[in-house]
């Protein structure tokens, strides 16, 4: 079979193939591997109120929402039951 440095070969490359992948993936990820605009923005994100006048008008905004969503819903079918009579 192979000699000492037919040994000597196989073993380094099982040693430095894992590590020339993670050496290759591992640097300079930033330029390589990044998808511009792939995260929003973050002031197009949704921000979690911590201060309780905050929280009290996020409560009262989804609310309103809430009800004028209620109310849409009711006129529409209301508007359907005329169209069925």
């Amino acid at each position: 079979m192979g000699g000492a440095n037919l040994e000597i070969f196989k073993f380094g490359m099982y040693i430095m193939f894992p590590i020339g992948w993670m050496y290759y993936f591992g640097t300079n990820l930033e330029s390589r591997f990044t998808v511009p605009d792939f995260w929003p923005a973050p002031e197009k994100t949704h921000r979690i109120p911590f201060e309780r006048e905050d929280m009290k008008a996020e409560l009262d905004r989804l609310k309103a929402q809430r009800q004028e969503r209620k109310a849409r819903r009711l006129e529409e079918l209301a508007q359907q039951k005329e169209r069925e009579e």
